[in-house]
């Protein structure tokens, strides 16, 4: 497959790209400063591109797009949504955080706490989770994230989500792997879905 990264140089988004040209995809890592892409492989094309600037998010039509996109600043996330999905590719997949928007209600009142880490940046998250999901993306709310060696994982939908807990940790390679298993075959579409540590 062709698979896009977006936010390719973060922790996340280095896992998504190593472990997607490590299953014999094509991979296109876009990053604000592709140097920071610190991967070689003869599958491996990195670019330059900036979601603030949605001229420089450019994509081939037949493309899944995995984003690993965080930020510190509110309006990012719904910049980077609104700039793939104008883009057009063939299907989104993107990372979200448990306990926001659509998950709220299933994570119950512990998720509360996630308004002391995020706090102006939550409305952010939803707005960019819900443009994904209408264009029929797939949006990964995932717990805490580590950064351990992949473990066994499972995803589950909404229906089976667990309470919120700060303990629940999942590492960014099972994170990535499960985004990946989604882009090779769609559970999930227009839905969220749940990494979880098995």
């Amino acid at each position: 497959m062709h698979l896009t990264v977006l936010a390719a140089s973060g922790r996340t988004g280095l896992a998504l790209t190593r472990q997607a040209v490590e299953r014999g995809h094509v991979v296109t890592a876009i990053a604000r400063d592709p140097r920071r892409i610190a991967l070689e492989h003869p599958n491996l094309r990195k670019v330059s591109g900036d979601v603030g600037d949605p001229a420089s998010i450019v994509l081939d039509p037949d493309t899944v797009v995995l984003s690993g996109l965080g930020t510190d600043r509110p309006g990012v996330l719904t910049d980077g949504a609104k700039a793939v999905i104008a883009a057009g590719p063939r299907r989104i997949i993107w990372l979200g955080t448990y306990g926001t928007g659509a998950s709220a209600e299933a994570a119950g009142e512990g998720a509360a706490v996630l308004w002391k880490f995020f706090g102006d940046r939550i409305p952010d998250k939803v707005e960019a989770d819900n443009a994904v999901l209408a264009a029929g993306g797939t949006v990964f709310h995932a717990g805490v994230l580590t950064d351990e060696p992949a473990g066994p994982g499972r995803t589950v939908g909404l229906d089976a989500a667990p309470p919120f807990d700060l303990g629940a940790e999942v590492s960014r390679e099972t994170v990535a792997a499960a985004m990946l298993d989604e882009a090779e075959e769609p559970r999930f579409p227009g839905a969220v879905a749940l990494p979880l540590a098995a």
